[in-house]
């Protein structure tokens, strides 16, 4: 049975949300990614340029050749970082079984093609940081959807080290930048959540 969610406050949904890694196989519907989907599309962006675009894979076909193409290039990176063999394959195929055993994956892309140019490279970075800023701020957008809908999502940001095989396993145009790797279903299990720092040790001043 999934949970009911829709009598909840916005309080509730914000704390409420999780990152969850395993998930039933029930479907998600496309009513249900939309909604989420049109959430993200309200997040506040730079002059109003939406800076995101965004992949939906639901098919398992696409999920195995995504999972495999990142899988490969992963397991180059762990080699290079010195792990050895049994521990890179541990990860390995943890990390396959979250991308394929998902009902859908959504990779948010930054998109900056439309933002304004400036002549200096300083000015430019910060044109790109607000960028990814508005990318996260539509991101979060569509975890709350998500879960306010009886969905749960995973946020994997394995796509931020192999951009250029992600585009490639999802024949994405090459003006895209794939951040996030976003899996979303029916939670099989609940998440064993990390403690959150009180407000008090997180606001450094306040006059």
């Amino acid at each position: 049975m999934h949970s009911d969610r829709t009598h909840l406050t916005l309080p509730e949904i914000i704390a409420g949300r999780r990152s969850v890694r395993a998930y039933l196989p029930d479907p998600v519907s496309r009513e249900q990614l939309s909604h989420m989907l049109e959430a993200a599309r309200w997040a506040p962006s730079p002059h109003g340029r939406q800076p995101w675009r965004f992949a939906v894979v639901t098919q398992p076909p696409a999920k195995l050749r995504l999972a495999e193409a990142m899988g490969a290039e992963w397991r180059r990176q762990l080699a290079l970082d010195g792990q050895d063999e049994a521990t890179i394959t541990t990860r390995y195929e943890k990390s396959h079984g979250r991308i394929v055993s998902a009902p859908v994956i959504v990779v948010p892309c930054l998109y900056l093609e439309e933002l304004d140019r400036y002549p200096d490279d300083e000015r430019q970075a910060a044109e790109t940081t607000m960028a990814i800023q508005s990318l996260g701020c539509a991101i979060q957008n569509m975890l709350l959807a998500a879960y306010h809908q009886g969905l749960d999502c995973g946020w994997m940001c394995a796509p931020l080290f192999v951009p250029a095989t992600v585009r490639a396993a999802l024949s994405l145009d090459d003006t895209l930048i794939p951040h996030a790797l976003i899996t979303v279903g029916y939670a099989a299990k609940d998440p064993v959540r990390r403690p959150r720092r009180l407000l008090e040790d997180l606001v450094v001043r306040w006059e």
